[in-house]
């Protein structure tokens, strides 16, 4: 399956030769504009299967809360606001993300999520928040970002810099199928190059637990599990990470 894997990545990577040069040219940003409404109606739907596994993994948030303070919580790609919803009730939410064009999608949200207390939404990538201090937010979360990063590791990096000792980072991705050999595996890899302009940038085939694991996390709680959706975006790991 190798080889063919490998004659039909290249079938489809001259089929998206348009979408090469479009983004070689520096045009790409004209789909950025368009990017958040349409994961608008993505996350809509990925909330609607994926809420009880949001619910229970966000449930666990407030353990992390100093007592007498009010918790701060750190949003990397915020997107849409998507998870705002199971973040607990009175907790100050500070949001980043490198598209500027999802403010207006945020402002809905917060209004639409009283039990919020929000601080500011800035414009940074996960690779580099240099607005946010050192040590000062108590829990980082992120859904459905990792994979589109373009330095996972500096990234962790990052979240272990702007976490307080004790603070964890919450996440939900998904990654490449484990299995080599299975169809899943075969088509993340082949559809991988219209894939990523499709998703802004995103990479299905990415083990994403490889760089939890090497981050520096003094405790690491990971579970795998199959996703409810498309079979190349089936599989998830979800969990949380102590500083």
């Amino acid at each position: 399956m190798s080889a063919f894997m490998k004659i039909c990545t290249v079938v489809v990577n001259i089929l998206c030769t348009p979408l090469h040069v479009i983004y070689a040219l520096g045009l790409f940003g004209v789909y950025k504009r368009l990017f958040p409404i349409c994961l608008y109606r993505i996350t809509k739907s990925y909330n609607k299967k994926l809420h009880d596994t949001k619910k229970d993994l966000f449930s666990k948030i407030p353990q992390f809360k100093l007592p007498g303070k009010p918790l701060t919580l750190l949003e990397i790609g915020c997107g849409t606001g998507a998870n705002f919803q199971f973040f607990p009730s009175g907790c100050k939410v500070i949001c980043t993300d490198p598209n500027p064009f999802f403010e207006r999608f945020l402002t809905s949200a917060m209004t639409e999520n009283g039990h919020l207390s929000f601080e500011r939404f800035v414009v940074a990538s996960g690779e580099d928040m240099g607005s946010i201090e050192d040590e000062s937010v108590d829990v980082v979360a992120c859904t459905l970002v990792l994979c589109s990063v373009t330095d996972a590791p500096q990234t962790l990096r990052e979240v272990l810099r702007v976490l307080r000792p004790g603070g964890a980072f919450f996440f939900l991705e998904h990654v490449i199928a484990d299995k080599e050999k299975s169809w899943t595996y075969f088509f993340q890899h082949v559809l991988m190059p219209f894939w990523f302009y499709f998703g802004d940038g995103c990479d299905m085939t990415r083990a994403t637990w490889k760089h939890l694991e090497n981050a520096g996390f003094s405790e690491l709680q990971l579970q795998h599990f199959q996703a409810p959706l498309v079979a190349i975006v089936k599989p998830h790991i979800r969990g949380y990470a102590v500083k």
